[in-house]
């Protein structure tokens, strides 16, 4: 496929890594560069310092659709993530550079014989055929699939970018994507099933995830589609009062004088005094975790939003 400006595109790899620019990119980011892609073994191939290198802006799951917007150099292209509202850096979505073969044109619209699903394993694979070879490695949780027909002996075929015929998974993996808005506590539970993934500055991903990416994926899972960023996401909230949260709303944190920096989702109804607790992934301890809120925390706490 060539691709070109004002085109749109969709993503033909599980998890494709949003870069600043085409230089920016290490040795140790190979595993990511090319199709299929390997995230866990980049991720797990990073010392914590570059799992926090900003040439990382954002990622975007399998099928996730893009606009071009330049071209080159060799191999690459500019885009905006159309469905990653970043308002504040493009009015069309969160802009970056992906490799070029991972990218392929977007489908036409077609009916497909049940509504859309989602992927609900935290990770999965696409195949050839049931039981067969793998396609596509490293499909993740919150993943959006069009199905091809019925599940057949336990597998579902599915239309994959890039892909002319259906590839396969296992039917236990995905549910059907809902039509109704998403409860707090189903989004609450999708983070609470990400404990202990590591921290990945611009990671949208169970393999490696930040603050704002983890609740940007809590919320897709269900088919609600948050800002990319912690500071949209305030803006695209509801603020509720202070010490009356309940569990799936957010807490935003901003320093005096400055933007918000951090999110992170209440899990517990609070206390007395300031005795909060959220679910959030940490870059002090470089993972997700459920704690009670620490005193550096509490002073920059700005507000609790409802979604």
């Amino acid at each position: 496929m060539e691709l070109r400006a004002g085109h749109r595109a969709v993503v033909r790899v599980a998890v494709a890594t949003l870069w600043s620019c085409p230089e920016a990119v290490r040795p140790i980011d190979t595993p990511v560069l090319g199709t299929p892609v390997d995230t866990v073994a980049w991720i797990t191939g990073m010392d914590t310092d570059q799992q926090v290198g900003d040439c990382v802006l954002s990622q975007l799951l399998l099928g996730e659709e893009v606009l071009v917007t330049e071209v080159g150099p060799p191999g690459w292209v500019r885009v905006v993530a159309v469905e990653q509202a970043a308002a504040d850096l493009d009015p069309r979505g969160y802009p970056g550079w992906l490799p070029a073969a991972q990218l392929t044109a977007a489908p036409a619209a077609a009916a497909a014989p049940t509504g859309p699903l989602v992927v609900d394993a935290t990770a999965t694979a696409l195949h050839a055929t049931p039981h067969g070879d793998v396609r596509i490695p490293g499909v993740v949780l919150g993943t959006r699939l069009v199905p091809t027909g019925p599940a057949v002996d336990g597998w579902r075929p599915v239309h994959a970018p890039g892909h002319p015929e259906p590839l396969w998974l296992p039917d236990r993996h995905t549910v059907a994507l809902p039509t109704r808005p998403c409860a707090p506590d189903e989004a609450l539970a999708v983070a609470e099933r990400l404990r202990d993934v590591v921290y990945v500055w611009g990671g949208t991903s169970p393999a490696g995830i930040d603050c704002s990416g983890l609740v940007h994926l809590a919320w897709r899972r269900f088919g609600t589609w948050l800002p990319r960023d912690a500071g949209e996401q305030a803006g695209a909230t509801t603020p509720v009062e202070l010490g009356t949260e309940r569990p799936g709303d957010l807490y935003f944190f901003a320093r005096p004088g400055r933007g918000i920096h951090h999110v992170g989702i209440v899990s517990a109804v609070p206390g007395p005094g300031d005795d909060r607790r959220m679910v959030h992934a940490c870059y002090q301890r470089r993972r997700v975790l459920e704690e009670r809120l620490p005193d550096d925390r509490t002073a920059t706490l700005v507000g609790v939003h409802r979604v």
